[in-house]
C-alpha cells in the first residue's frame, strides 16, 4: 500500500562559536513558526495514510479511488488531492495524473473522449466528467422479486438494457449465467445504496447524469446532447457536423422518428420550430413541471434526460401502458447516480401520467394495476355527459384507479370546385379568390389590434365593409362565377364557426389561432370516430337515458339527482354537457353558479351544423374528381350559400360508395324545417347538377343529423359572440370549490370546435380531479 512520501527529520548543524556565526536574536514569530515546523516535521508516518475528502458536506471520511488507473493508484490510502463526483465517489490525483498529464499512458484516451465530446457536447470536456462518463462502474439491480438489491459492476463491463432487464445477483456477465454455489442475493447490499435516496445526496453530486443510448436520442438529434440529457460521447448522440447548411435543413424537413413510432407522432419541438400542440420542448422545464419538481430548478438535466425518455418510449408503443418497470432498463448511465434516477423515475412518470402526457386514449388497464398509485384512489366521482369530454375523463380517472388500434388515410389537398352544370372551376380563380378572401381577414386581424371587448362588432359586418372598400378603391369588378366563388370561401369560414358570420365576434373569432395547434397532415379515421368512443366506453359504468335534474354541492360530498329522483353522492363530480345545456339551465346547481361563469357561459355562442350521409351502389364522381378525398359545390348564390357546399368521400379505401355533406351557416335553418326525406330529395338535386353530364344512382342508404333537435346537445360547438372573447373558454373550464369541474369543447380555449378539444379537455379534468 502506497502510503506517500514522508519528509526525513532536518540534520542539525554543528554549532560554530565563532565571532561570525553568534546566535542572532528571533522574534516571538519566527519562534512559533519554527516550532510549527519541527512538529510538523516529527509527525509519526501513520497519520498520513488516508485524507478525508475536502468537499465541504461530504460524508466519505475514508474515501477510495474508483478509477484504479495509475499504476500507483491511492486505492483507499493517501493521496494529497481526492476528486468528488458524489458522496461514495472519489478518485485520487494519481488516477488524475494519469489521464491529464500528456506524459502519462492515460492522455491519449481522455483526449480521444475529449473530442468526440467537442464535436458533439455544448458542456465542458473536464477530467471529471471523463470520469463520470468513462471510468466510474455500472449499477445494476436483480430483478429477482424477492431480493431487488443493487450491486457494482466491476469496471470492464458494459451495461445495456438486456443486461438490467435481466441481472440476476452472482450472474456471469459473459454467458448470462449464474454462479452455482451459496445465494449470492443473501449478500448485504452497498451500504452506499441507502444513501442515494436522502435529498442531500443530490445536493452533493458534482455532475449531472447524461443518459448512454436513449431511446430517445433519434429524435433529439437536432439538439445538443448534453442539453437535453444524453451523453455527447456515445454514437446515437453525434450531431451532424461539418454538413451544409441546405442538407441541415433538408434533414430538418422531415420530423425525425424511430422504430415503432407512428409517422404521425411529434413528441417534441425540433429547434426554432414554430409552436405545435401537445409538444415539449426537450431542453426545457415547462410551469407545472418545475412547480411539482422544484429541486431540479436551478439545474433540469436530470429531469429532463428521465422526461425525454419516458416520452420517447411512450411514444413506440402507445397501445400499452407505459409502467416504471418497462422504462427503467432503459436508464443507462454509470455511478450511483443510475440507483436515483430508477427510483426519480416512477414520480416523473406518474406526473406525465396524470397530466396525461402518456399512458392516456382507449388503453385496457388491468383494475387490479392502476397506472397511478393509492394515493390517488381516496376520490369518489361522477361524470355527467358521455360524450368524448366525458368518456376521456372517465376512462383515465377509472385507469388512475379512481372509482367512477385505428388506421387513419391522409386527406389530400385537392378539391376541385364544381359548378352547378357540371363545369369544374379554373383552379386559378379560386386561388385568387381565395387570396382576395384571406387578405380581407388580414384586414380584420389589423382593425382589430388596438380594439377591445366594447368595439367588437359582427365579423360578417366587418368583412362586407372592408370589400366594398376594396372595390371602390380598387376599381376591380369581380366576375360573376369570382363572386360566387368568394361565397363558397365565406360558407367554408361559417363551416369553421359553426354560424352565420353576422353572429361571431369580429375582434376573437380565431382566438384560438394565438395558441400553438396540431402540425402535421389531415387525417380521416378510416372506421369513424364511433370506433374511439365505442372503445373508450368498454368497461364503464354509463347510465344511459337518465337526465341529471340538479347537482348540489352544499355539502362535504356533492349530490346529483336525476329527473327520475334517483340520487346519487360523490366526492366530485365533472360536468361535461354540451354549451346549450348549461345556457338553458337545464342543470340547476346550488349553490347556484357564479355570476362570472354564467357571463361566460352565455358570451359564448351554440354554432350549429347538420350533416348528410349518403351510400350509393357504385363510385360515380371518381372519374371527374379524380382520386381527391373531397370536392366544393359552388353556391349559384349568396342566398343558397352553404347548403352541401363539400362533399367528402367516406371512403378513400374505395370499398364502399359513401359521400358525406355539410349545411353551414342559414342554410341550417332552412334545413331545419325539412324532414329527413326532403333534405335528402335537396341533395340529390345538388349532386345531380354538378354531375349532370353523367347519370347520377339514388342512394341505397342515407343518415341525416339533427343536432339542433336532439334534446341532450342542440348543438355542434362554439363560437365566440360579438363583444365575447376566447377568455370565457378558461372562465368557463374553471372549477368550483374543488368539487365541481366542466369539460367539453367550450372549456378548451387551445382546441374548441374539435373533437380533439373535447377529449383533451376531459384528460385534463381527470389530472385536475387526482390532483386534488
Amino acid at each position: 500500500m502506497s502510503t506517500g512520501r514522508v519528509r526525513t527529520k532536518k540534520k542539525t548543524p554543528p554549532v560554530d562559536h565563532s565571532p561570525d556565526h553568534l546566535p542572532l536574536r528571533s522574534s516571538g514569530r519566527q519562534v512559533r513558526r519554527k516550532a510549527a515546523e519541527a512538529a510538523e516535521d516529527d509527525e509519526d508516518t501513520s497519520e498520513k495514510k488516508y485524507r478525508k475528502c475536502e468537499k465541504a458536506g461530504c460524508t466519505a471520511t475514508c474515501p477510495v479511488c474508483f478509477a484504479s488507473a495509475a499504476e500507483r493508484c491511492a486505492k483507499n490510502g493517501y493521496t494529497s488531492r481526492w476528486y468528488h463526483l458524489s458522496c461514495g465517489e472519489h478518485f485520487c490525483n494519481e488516477c488524475f495524473d494519469h489521464y491529464y498529464r500528456s506524459h502519462k499512458d492515460g492522455y491519449e484516451k481522455y483526449t480521444a473522449w475529449k473530442r468526440i465530446w467537442t464535436s458533439n457536447g455544448k458542456s465542458e470536456p473536464s477530467p471529471k466528467a471523463f470520469m463520470a462518463d468513462q471510468q466510474l462502474p455500472y449499477w445494476v439491480q436483480c430483478t429477482k422479486p424477492v431480493c431487488g438489491k443493487w450491486r457494482q459492476l466491476t469496471k470492464e463491463i458494459q451495461l445495456t438494457w438486456q443486461i438490467a432487464k435481466t441481472y440476476r445477483c452472482g450472474m456471469k456477465l459473459n454467458n448470462s449465467t449464474k454462479v452455482e454455489g451459496p445465494d449470492h442475493c443473501s449478500m448485504p447490499e452497498d451500504l452506499r445504496v441507502a444513501e442515494v435516496s436522502d435529498h442531500w445526496w443530490y445536493s452533493m453530486l458534482i455532475l449531472p447524469p447524461l443518459l448512454k443510448d436513449s431511446v430517445a436520442a433519434p429524435l433529439l438529434s437536432a439538439y445538443y446532447p448534453d442539453c437535453v440529457g444524453m451523453s455527447p460521447s456515445c454514437t446515437s448522440t453525434h450531431r451532424l457536423v461539418g454538413e451544409s447548411n441546405a442538407i441541415k435543413m433538408e434533414h430538418l424537413k422531415t420530423p425525425p422518428t424511430i422504430a415503432g413510432m407512428n409517422k404521425y407522432f411529434q413528441p417534441f419541438y425540433q429547434p426554432n420550430e414554430c409552436g405545435k400542440a401537445l409538444c415539449v420542448r426537450p431542453d426545457v422545464m415547462e410551469l407545472d413541471e418545475l412547480y411539482e419538481f422544484p429541486e431540479y430548478s436551478r439545474d433540469p438535466t436530470m429531469y429532463l434526460a428521465l422526461r425525454n425518455l419516458i416520452l420517447a418510449l411512450w411514444y413506440t408503443n402507445c397501445k400499452e401502458a407505459l409502467t416504471p418497470q418497462k422504462c427503467t432498463h432503459h436508464i443507462i448511465v454509470r455511478g450511483l447516480v443510475r440507483i436515483r434516477c430508477v427510483r426519480e423515475t416512477e414520480r416523473i412518470l406518474h406526473f406525465m401520467t396524470r397530466k396525461g402526457l402518456i399512458n392516456t386514449g382507449v388503453l385496457s388497464v388491468n383494475p387490479d394495476q392502476p397506472l397511478l398509485p393509492k394515493d390517488y384512489h381516496n376520490k369518489s366521482v361522477i361524470v355527467v355527459g358521455a360524450g368524448p369530454a366525458g368518456l376521456a375523463a372517465a376512462r383515465q380517472l377509472q385507469n388512475f384507479g379512481i372509482k367512477l388500434g385505428i388506421k387513419m388515410h391522409k386527406i389530400g389537398e385537392k378539391c376541385d370546385l364544381i359548378q352547378e352544370g357540371g363545369r369544374i372551376t379554373d383552379p386559378t380563380i379560386d386561388k385568387r379568390m381565395d387570396f382576395h378572401f384571406n387578405s380581407i381577414l388580414d384586414v380584420v386581424a389589423d382593425w382589430r389590434k388596438d380594439k377591445n371587448q366594447h368595439q367588437d362588432i359582427p365579423l360578417g359586418d366587418k368583412i362586407q365593409e372592408i370589400y366594398k372598400v376594396f372595390i371602390q378603391e380598387s376599381g376591380i369588378q369581380f366576375s360573376d362565377l369570382e363572386e360566387k366563388v368568394l361565397q363558397f370561401h365565406v360558407s367554408n369560414l361559417e363551416y369553421a364557426c359553426g354560424s352565420n358570420l353576422h353572429e361571431v365576434s369580429a375582434r376573437s373569432w380565431d382566438h384560438n389561432e394565438f395558441f400553438a395547434q396540431f402540425a402535421g397532415d389531415h387525417a380521416l379515421l378510416n372506421s369513424g370516430y364511433s370506433t374511439i368512443i365505442e372503445k373508450m366506453a368498454e368497461g364503464l359504468d354509463i347510465r344511459l337515458k337518465v337526465p341529471v335534474r340538479s347537482i348540489d354541492y352544499t355539502g362535504e360530498e356533492a349530490q346529483v339527482t336525476a329527473t327520475d329522483g334517483t340520487l346519487w353522492k360523490a366526492q366530485k363530480v365533472l360536468v361535461a354537457v354540451p354549451l346549450t345545456i348549461l345556457q338553458k339551465g337545464a342543470i340547476l346547481f346550488n349553490p347556484a353558479l357564479s355570476e362570472r361563469k354564467m357571463k361566460a357561459i352565455n358570451s359564448l355562442g351554440a354554432g350549429v351544423i347538420e350533416k348528410i350521409a349518403l351510400q350509393f351502389p357504385y363510385r360515380f364522381w371518381d372519374s371527374k374528381i379524380q382520386g381527391a378525398d373531397y370536392f366544393g359545390h359552388v353556391p349559384p348564390s349568396s342566398s343558397k350559400r352553404g347548403l352541401f357546399s363539400v362533399f367528402y368521400d367516406m371512403d378513400p379505401q374505395r370499398k364502399c360508395s359513401v359521400l358525406m355533406s355539410v349545411v353551414t351557416g342559414d342554410a341550417v335553418a332552412t334545413m331545419k324545417n325539412l324532414d329527413d326525406k326532403q333534405v335528402l330529395q335537396q341533395c340529390m338535386i345538388v349532386l345531380r347538377e354538378l354531375f349532370k353530364e353523367q347519370e347520377v344512382p339514388d342512394p341505397v342508404k342515407y343518415f341525416v343529423t339533427r343536432w339542433n333537435k336532439d334534446p341532450w346537445i342542440q348543438m355542434a360547438y362554439s363560437f365566440v359572440k360579438t363583444g365575447g372573447s376566447g377568455e370565457a373558454y378558461d372562465i368557463l373550464a374553471e372549477d368550483i370549490q374543488g368539487k365541481i369541474f366542466f369539460a367539453g369543447e367550450a372549456t378548451n380555449r387551445h382546441f374548441p370546435q374539435t373533437v380533439t378539444g373535447a377529449y383533451l379537455s376531459g384528460v385534463r379534468e381527470a389530472s385536475k380531479i387526482a390532483a386534488s
